[in-house]
């Protein structure tokens, strides 16, 4: 199953969370969502998800309307920051419902991660920790199997371990399972690894869509004598520079860049984590896309 966003724009009031969006997402794929907080991240999920309608523009799945579309709504799963659940529900009583909603719904992996994030079955919601809420929708999203499961920030209040236990096991469940995951995540530079194809999304507009080894490519960040480093980007794409005691710090962007190339001119040289790629990126200044 395909997504496509076709000249997509939501409205809230006088603001544009997106602005004429054009996307399509592939099968069986797991894509990092990133920009900036109000860059459009969760109104694209919760329009996927049929949670809210576009203003104006098309939204298809395998070439059908998802809204509406209990067969197709019922094959993307989206997890939430917070907010998931009712209440007044047991954790028994919330699998039980996601059961009858998904298709492909695996009882024996919901039982499984229960067990690894130490959540009872007879718990009530409303008494669940920040942590807990979170290993519980990781629950209900790993277990779906949904052909698009969706996380907006799903692990707020899980500590770090519990963190590297959940990309663990979305990684297993992806090669065991294939399926489309949409991870849309601040903590970047942590799962990045997990990432098959980058989205950047920049005041409502696709700002970047690349494949992760090309983004890398696309990239180089050298360092070194100012006068080595000026000759050694000039006429290239600077991205972002910093000076500091005649040592000076460049990062260009946009075309194939070797740091064997750098290093001969002496300078230091290395691939720039994905999440400071993204912030200079999305920086206010400069209206570039790199679609």
């Amino acid at each position: 199953m395909s997504i496509e966003f076709v000249e997509v724009t939501k409205k809230f009031g006088t603001n544009k969370a997106l602005r004429n969006l054009n996307l399509t997402l592939e099968k069986n794929k797991i894509y990092g969502l990133l920009g900036k907080n109000g860059a459009g991240k969760t109104t694209l999920m919760q329009i996927l998800a049929g949670h809210v309608l576009p203003s104006n523009g098309k939204v298809f799945i395998d070439g059908s309307n998802p809204f509406n579309n209990r067969s197709i709504l019922s094959q993307i799963c989206l997890v939430n920051e917070s907010q998931n659940f009712k209440r007044r529900l047991k954790i028994k009583e919330v699998l039980k419902i996601a059961s009858l909603f998904y298709p492909n719904w695996s009882e024996e992996t919901a039982t499984f991660l229960l067990e690894q994030f130490h959540l009872d079955r007879n718990m009530n919601t409303k008494g669940l920790s920040k942590g807990m809420e979170s290993a519980l929708g990781i629950t209900v999203g790993l277990a779906s199997r949904a052909n698009f499961t969706i996380f907006d920030e799903p692990y707020i209040g899980l500590d770090a371990s519990s963190r590297y236990r959940f990309y663990e096991l979305l990684l297993e469940e992806y090669e065991q399972h294939p399926r489309t995951i949409i991870l849309s995540t601040h903590l970047i530079d942590e799962v990045s690894n997990l990432f098959e194809e980058v989205v950047i999304l920049k005041k409502g507009e696709l700002l970047l869509q690349k494949e992760l080894d090309e983004l890398i490519e696309l990239n180089l960040k050298v360092s070194g004598n100012k006068a080595a480093v000026d000759q050694f980007i000039k006429g290239k794409h600077i991205l972002h520079e910093t000076e500091i005691a005649g040592r000076k710090t460049a990062i260009l962007f946009g075309d194939v860049y070797s740091i064997a190339d750098a290093k001969a001119c002496h300078l230091e040289a290395e691939r720039c984590p994905i999440q400071q790629l993204m912030v200079y990126l999305t920086e206010e200044s400069g209206g570039e896309k790199y679609v």
